[in-house]
């Protein structure tokens, strides 16, 4: 089953549990890939799904950033809660110590030896990840391997 099957029959158990929180982030979440669809004029992927659903994260933590400065609990909570529904449609993560040992085999094919390297290093490591893990922290490994 698709990452868009999957949320689509999600969308459907959370309109008959009648859970509206769910309901309207599983909403979003198909909006916006409908809404990329529209715009590349494809159908997208599971890995292109999980960029979107990786971006959602993002845009969650900077709705979380700015409700901490302006003092808005109730911001942060919600952004919070949609955070754990987006993640449950994500894969199984990696761990750091796993992501690190990606990054080091992929270090060591292509012969990388200082932080000019970088590009070469995340243009293999990304597809081996494949949205197991946010870019920015695998690139910030990289950066830090490729810095000793």
């Amino acid at each position: 089953m698709s990452l868009k099957e999957r949320l689509s029959n999600e969308l459907k158990k959370a309109m008959k549990e009648s859970n509206n929180d769910r309901k309207r982030v599983i909403r979003m979440i198909i909006s916006s890939i409908k809404n990329i669809e529209i715009d590349h004029g494809k159908q997208l992927d599971d890995a292109e799904v999980i960029s979107i659903l990786h971006k959602e994260i993002k845009s969650r933590h900077e709705v979380i950033e700015s409700a901490k400065l302006n003092n808005r609990q109730d911001l942060i909570n919600e952004a919070e809660n949609d955070i754990k529904i987006i993640e449950s449609f994500l894969p199984e993560g990696l761990s750091v110590e796993e992501i690190t040992e990606i990054i080091k085999q992929s270090i060591d094919e292509v012969g990388a030896n200082s932080p000019a390297d970088m590009g070469k290093v995340m243009k293999l490591v990304l597809p081996k990840i494949a949205g197991r893990a946010p870019g920015n922290q695998v690139s910030q490994i990289v950066k830090d391997l490729l810095q000793n």
